[in-house]
């Protein structure tokens, strides 16, 4: 997850703990934008968050259109 504190237009945040107790012992999970994303491995979710940025940046390109 380094990888994303690399963009400088990202706002990247390290919690100790969100408050969804049990999941993050269940499954590896990250929250963006608000919506919690999650899968079953660190590496699927590090390819479900950037795609969940760039559904985000395509709602603000649309927006600002």
């Amino acid at each position: 997850m380094k990888d994303l504190e690399l963009n400088p237009e990202w706002d990247v945040m390290e919690y100790g703990c969100l408050g969804n107790c049990g999941q993050c012992y269940m499954e590896p999970y990250a929250l963006v934008n608000g919506e919690i994303i999650s899968a079953e491995s660190a590496e699927s979710l590090y390819v479900l968050i950037l795609d969940k940025i760039k559904e985000i940046e395509a709602m603000y390109d649309l927006l600002s259109e």
